[in-house]
């Protein structure tokens, strides 16, 4: 860094000097002039460049010495290396001067050539002997001459051709020694290839040696996979074997379980019905114990104490087979000895219902005896005066048939009740009117949700089970009661709005009827079900009978019993639809078929409705419309003109469901009736029936033949047995 800021001293001084101010032409060689033409002026060194000489060769002294001191061998060759550079050095400012070249430009390229001679001290000879360099100047400033300087080219030639020698021997003795190593390198890879080709040969030889083995390995290997084949073959054939055994074996298995899962099924039904069974004649015991006796008769005492201990038995029985069916509720079904330990509590149970009934017939066999004779009195009177009423309504009913002409409307008491009926169902139509006609988003969907609660539990009525029935009456009775049953994911009350009961009762019962002439007039075994959901939702709920009976009269009004007069129409129209046929503007009046198939299935609902109660109701008052009213219609249908088709049919269906209960209660009554029918009315009915129309007319007769002849009517089919109630 000491040297380029030296350097640059020099440069700015020589810039400063009257030389670097020359005016330098680059077209000088062109013209044939001199490069100082136009310069008058002498050349001269500055007065600073002793200072700047000086500066340079005190440099390239501490150099030369730096040279020597690390590692020339001769003294006497770096001291005339200085003095070589002091010359060429001073040469060089002196030719610059004469030919009036720049300073700096002169000053690097002579540096670079003593460093070059210094740097090569031991490759030069020494120099010639003729040669003698000046010392180095103490003082001012030392030219030299142009024979030491061509001394000093000499020397410079010399020691290129030494150097250039040098380099030739060096390159001959590279070349002789690349001969030598290509001549052992070939020696070597021949004795390489013959190793090479040794080491194949045993490797042949061993690959061959191999082979054989493998091929004998390969032989063995055969011969032992044929009878690993073998083995394996005769192996697959004791699986296959084992195979068909075991799927066989799974196939029984299988069936068994089949077996064992119906059989299971089976105890579990006949479980649960002992278990229903044991209920209710547990409860059977409690209603005998908490019925009424008198406190001071001291047999009842007595009875009450045994009852007692007869309803602990019970419950502990009861208890016995609420644990065996609790085991069941876990996931298994009942075994053989859990089905006896519950067939045995059914047993027992049994034997304590009859000992209970012969506790209590011997407690009440004294008051029986007391009482008998008083209570046969009473019963004869009671049978007589009734046999005498009965006898004389026959008679009246006789009468009124011997006359000319029959009724045509029905008597007053049964018109005024059809009117009250009438006049009750307008009231509750007129009632809830706001909420039917609302145009209220709320009130209008709280409306659709009651509608679809009251009608689509009894669209689900069927003969499944007893159990199903149970779950829609509760769902009905739950709704008409004022609490909230879930409808199609909804929760709905008739709470909800004031006219909300009156309107789930007049849609139930309009429902009611048309399951009526829909669903029983297609599938007549259908009437039962249905006859008792309504009997004990119009047991509870006595609004819903009266509505049902004010639509039955009205789409049939042969159930009041009513035959309408031409002469109140206006029109045939008219006296159609007022007997109940349909009048639609698009397809005309109903068929004949049509009508009396509608009229049919209302007439045997009614007929099933009058004789079937809810079993799980009260049944301590009398019916809502038990068989009194049956026995009414069918008198006053015999007091009325014959219809063609209409009446033949309609008593051929009442009589075939309420038949044989109306046998039951009436008895010698029932057949005086019945016989009346055959001799007396049956003629006149036959009498209005036209040729081509018998076909009801028949049955009817047949019907009437047979069971005057049998005195029996046998029970209608689809009646609910008790079966039924406990499926």
């Amino acid at each position: 860094m000491q040297s380029d800021s030296r350097r640059w001293e020099t440069l700015e001084a020589l810039k400063n000097s009257p030389k670097g101010k020359l005016h330098y032409d680059p077209h000088w060689s062109d013209r044939g002039e001199d490069i100082l033409a136009g310069y008058e002026e002498s050349p001269s060194l500055s007065s600073y460049s002793a200072s700047v000489v000086e500066r340079l060769s005190s440099l390239h002294l501490n150099k030369s010495r730096f040279s020597s001191g690390s590692g020339d061998s001769s003294p006497g060759f770096s001291e005339n290396a200085h003095n070589s550079f002091s010359s060429c050095s001073i040469l060089s400012l002196i030719n610059r001067n004469h030919n009036g070249l720049s300073t700096v430009s002169s000053a690097s390229p002579t540096k670079q050539d003593t460093e070059q001679v210094v740097s090569e001290p031991s490759i030069e000879p020494e120099p010639p002997a003729e040669v003698v360099l000046s010392p180095p100047p103490t003082t001012g400033l030392l030219l030299v001459s142009p024979k030491e300087i061509k001394t000093a080219g000499q020397i410079i030639r010399c020691q290129e051709e030494m150097r250039e020698k040098a380099k030739l021997a060096v390159r001959r003795r590279q070349e002789e020694q690349d001969k030598l190593v290509a001549a052992v390198v070939s020696s070597e890879t021949e004795q390489l290839k013959r190793f090479e080709e040794l080491m194949e040969l045993k490797q042949r030889q061993d690959l061959q040696s191999v082979r054989d083995m493998m091929d004998r390995e390969t032989k063995e290997s055969m011969g032992r996979q044929e009878k690993l084949k073998e083995e394996q073959r005769h192996r697959t054939k004791i699986l296959n074997l084992r195979l068909r055994e075991a799927e066989q074996q799974r196939l029984r298995e299988a069936e068994l379980e089949r077996q064992r899962q119906a059989e299971g099924r089976e105890r579990l039904r006949t479980l649960n019905s002992i278990q229903e069974e044991v209920l209710q004649l547990n409860q059977v015991l409690n209603q005998a114990l908490n019925s009424p006796k008198d406190p001071k008769d001291p047999s009842a005492q007595v009875l009450v104490q045994s009852l007692a201990a007869l309803c602990q038995r019970g419950n502990q029985l009861c208890s016995q087979v609420s644990e065996v069916v609790r085991k069941t509720a876990e996931g298994d079904f009942p075994s053989v000895e859990d089905m006896t330990i519950a067939e045995r509590a059914l047993h027992n149970m049994r034997a304590l219902i009859h000992q209970q009934q012969e506790e209590v017939n011997r407690a009440e066999e004294k008051k029986k005896k007391e009482a008998e004779l008083e209570e046969q009195r009473k019963k004869e009177a009671e049978l007589k005066a009734k046999q005498e009423a009965e006898k004389k309504a026959a008679e009246t009913a006789k009468e009124k048939a011997k006359r000319t002409g029959l009724q045509s409307v029905p008597e007053d008491s049964t018109l005024k009740w059809y009117k009250e009926l009438q006049d009750s169902a307008d009231a509750v139509a007129q009632s809830f009117e706001e909420l039917n006609s609302t145009k209220d988003a709320k009130l209008k969907k709280l409306k659709l949700n009651l509608l679809k609660a009251s009608v689509i539990p009894v669209s689900q009525i069927s003969t499944n089970s007893g159990s199903h029935l149970r779950e829609i009456f509760d769902k009905i009775d739950k709704l008409l009661s004022g609490k909230v049953v879930q409808s199609g994911g909804t929760s709905v009350s008739t709470t909800h709005h004031p006219q909300g009961r009156q309107f789930a009762c007049y849609k139930l019962a309009e429902k009611f009827v048309k399951q009526g002439e829909e669903e029983v007039a297609s599938h007549f075994e259908a009437a039962f079900p249905i006859a008792a959901v309504a009997s004990g939702i119009w047991e509870q709920h006595p609004i819903v009978g009266d509505l049902f009976l004010a639509h039955l009269h009205r789409k049939c009004p042969f159930s009041i019993p009513y035959s309408p007069r031409r002469e109140d129409a206006t029109s045939d129209v008219e006296h159609q639809r007022m007997m109940g046929y349909r009048v639609d503007e698009s397809s005309g009046l109903e068929t004949d078929d049509s009508f009396l198939k509608r009229m049919s299935g209302m007439i045997r609902l009614y007929a099933a409705i009058i004789q079937i109660r809810w079993p799980y109701g009260s049944k301590q008052g009398p019916a809502p419309h038990g068989l009194n009213h049956g026995w009414r219609w069918l008198a006053q249908m015999l007091n009325m003109e014959p219809q063609k088709d209409t009446t033949a049919t309609l008593l051929f269906d009442f009589l075939e469901v309420c038949g044989n209960a109306l046998m039951k209660q009436y008895q010698g009554q029932f057949w005086k009736l019945l016989l009346f029918l055959k001799e007396d009315y049956f003629p006149r009915i036959k009498a209005a029936t036209k040729d081509g129309q018998m076909g009801s007319l028949t049955r009817l007769e047949q019907f009437l033949e047979t069971s005057l002849r049998n005195r029996q009517i046998s029970p209608p089919k689809g009646q609910l047995t008790s079966v039924f109630w406990r499926s």
